[in-house]
């Protein structure tokens, strides 16, 4: 086991984070989307490493967009005369 404890957000916790309402949880966990969650008695909890891979799973590049971190230019090449 980790010596890191497990943290976990409640629905409400959860979307302030996102800044949506909390019935958006319910309808997403209805509808089988959203990150994953734990239903522990009556309460839903979502583990925090489970909402970042949720997170690190919704980036999308801009359609037409190049690298996300642009390379450094060639080293120049000397020609000689």
């Amino acid at each position: 086991m980790s010596d890191r404890p497990i943290r976990h957000l409640n629905q409400v916790e959860l979307a302030r984070r996102w800044s949506l309402s909390h019935r958006t949880l319910e309808r997403w966990r209805w509808e089988g989307n959203g990150p994953r969650y734990l239903k522990v008695g009556g309460r839903v909890l979502y583990r925090l490493t489970d909402i970042e891979a949720y997170e690190a799973a919704q980036f999308r590049e801009p359609a037409g967009a190049g690298p996300a971190f642009p390379t450094a230019p060639a080293a120049p090449r000397w020609v000689r005369p």
